[in-house]
């Protein structure tokens, strides 16, 4: 591999662009990522990849969590047809997001004999949690010689999510623990990249003090022949909107800190100021608690039939889904990227989004939609209004999300990873070899004999291994308790009081 093509890489442009590094076929890579399948855009940007990877000749072994309410730790492993490696681990369910889960503990070395049976060439996270932190630190304890080269995808502000969902002060502390955590394991030279989606989250990166030369964006694609305006279907436009109203589009699981809250303000004051609309809701949770609580939040514009919740839609339903629609509104404010305004913008829908995380990288302020301030409400409805009865408005900027969409493909996405990936082959294979630096004095470690020698070697990395994955078994299980509380107490706060036969007090 020339350095010519491993500067292209890093750039990804030249000519050339789109040739596949010769050095990764053949080559087996374990893939570990916190879900797998058409969840979320994390996990539908992780397929990609896994797709155009074996299709190039590479050997794929994908491990990821199965949500089970199995007490103990089991994996499971299957090979299809075609010779591929999946294999799901048990984990305990996070209490508001069901299709994520914490994974018990698991041995590096069991992975390793359930994929390829052997340590794998390369190993990829996919925005590392519970189980890219038990990979990340078991490959700490090992040798060099033992360690595979990581590249790692941060798709997931986890640190965001505990700012919403945890009351001030427990919210900063949250985010630290996080940050500390994903810092220390990340700096280890044993990771060679650390993929980012957008400048918001590089500054999280660099808070963390990720070297920067490890850093390298890399955006996200969109399937341009799937979410395409051809998929737009009058059939379910006339069902939705049998007046001919606005039809608005959200796209998201529904959770909390997806910006739902935000989503029912707007829509309320758009009902309030008369603006004929009908908002279809697509997304779910597997917590029918959560689901129930989001409906909820707006309240009599359901029995109206103004908001349509679609529950979860994939392949050809999503796509008709944002192609029949008029505009994408778009209210989360946790998104590292957002992959969800790429694909409305690809089925030439324009999108209004708050200006905070990766949407704010990707929509064209007044082209291709407009970026308002995160708590500005009035704001929000007022450039909905504005788009609404504006019908030159409309076309140019369906027009120009399109274009937009069209520029972004997966295929020059995940070209751009399997370069990094041959780059951290090609120097793992130039670096020379080193020993283990263990506390043990070198006089009293020569006058042990052999056998003893690597005894004590093999028990001072176990005694690390299991401290450090200890230690992250504390971690998540203090924040989920921390998270438990904050609910009992708001909770309690809710509970009416008699107060001296008096009517009932809300604290």
């Amino acid at each position: 591999m020339t350095t010519t093509r491993l500067q292209d890489a890093k750039s990804g442009g030249g000519r050339g662009e789109l040739d596949f590094p010769p050095l990764l076929k053949g080559k087996r890579i374990l893939l570990a990522t916190e879900s797998f399948g058409p969840v979320n855009g994390v996990s539908r940007t992780t397929l990609n990849l896994v797709t155009y990877l074996r299709e190039k000749g590479v050997q794929v072994a994908v491990v990821a969590p199965e949500i089970s309410n199995s007490t103990g730790p089991r994996v499971a492993s299957t090979t299809d047809s075609d010779g591929q490696i999946e294999v799901r681990l048990q984990g305990y369910p996070l209490p508001y997001n069901p299709e994520l889960s914490v994974v018990y503990p698991v041995r590096l070395s069991t992975l390793y004999a359930r994929t390829f049976g052997s340590r794998p060439d390369l190993i990829y996270l996919a925005s590392p949690a519970s189980l890219g932190f038990q990979i990340l630190l078991q490959l700490r304890q090992q040798q060099r010689a033992s360690r595979p080269p990581v590249l790692l995808n941060f798709q997931t502000d986890l640190s965001g999510y505990c700012e919403i969902l945890f009351p001030s002060p427990l919210d900063v502390w949250a985010v630290w623990v996080f940050r500390s955590v994903q810092g220390y394991l990340f700096r280890h030279p044993s990771v060679r990249t650390v993929f980012y989606p957008s400048l918001f989250v590089r500054k999280y990166l660099e808070k963390a003090n990720i070297q920067p030369d490890k850093m390298m964006n890399l955006r996200r694609g969109v399937n341009g022949e799937m979410f395409n305006p051809s998929k737009r279907s009058e059939e379910l436009r006339n069902r939705l909107a049998p007046k001919g109203e606005i039809i608005l589009v959200s796209v998201s699981r529904l959770a909390p800190e997806k910006g739902f809250e935000f989503l029912s303000k707007v829509a309320r004051q758009l009902d309030e100021r008369g603006f004929a609309f009908k908002l279809l809701i697509v997304g779910g949770n597997k917590n029918p608690q959560v689901e129930e609580n989001v409906r909820n939040l707006f309240g009599s514009l359901n029995d109206e039939g103004k908001i349509s919740f679609a529950g979860f839609l994939n392949g050809e339903d999503l796509a008709r889904a944002y192609a029949s629609a008029d505009l994408f509104l778009h209210c989360s404010i946790t998104e590292t990227f957002g992959l969800v305004v790429l694909e409305s913008m690809a089925s030439a829908v324009p999108v209004i989004a708050r200006d905070e995380g990766g949407p704010s990288e990707i929509i064209a302020h007044e082209e291709s939609g407009y970026l308002v301030p995160p708590n500005d409400i009035d704001g929000f409805v007022e450039k909905v209004l504005k788009w609404g009865n504006d019908a030159e408005l409309r076309k140019r900027m369906s027009d120009v999300s399109r274009r937009m969409g069209e520029e972004a493909t997966w295929e020059k996405i995940n070209n751009r990873v399997a370069w990094k990936m041959a780059e951290a082959l090609e120097t793992r294979e130039r670096e020379p070899e080193t020993t283990p630096n263990f506390a043990i004095p070198i006089y009293s470690w020569l006058l042990l004999s052999q056998e003893l020698r690597g005894f004590l070697a093999s028990s001072i990395v176990e005694f690390r291994l299991m401290g450090g994955i200890w230690i992250i078994i504390g971690v998540w299980g203090g924040l989920i308790i921390t998270w438990i509380l904050v609910q009992a107490m708001l909770v309690m706060r809710r509970v009416p009081l008699l107060a001296g036969g008096g009517p009932y007090v809300f604290y």
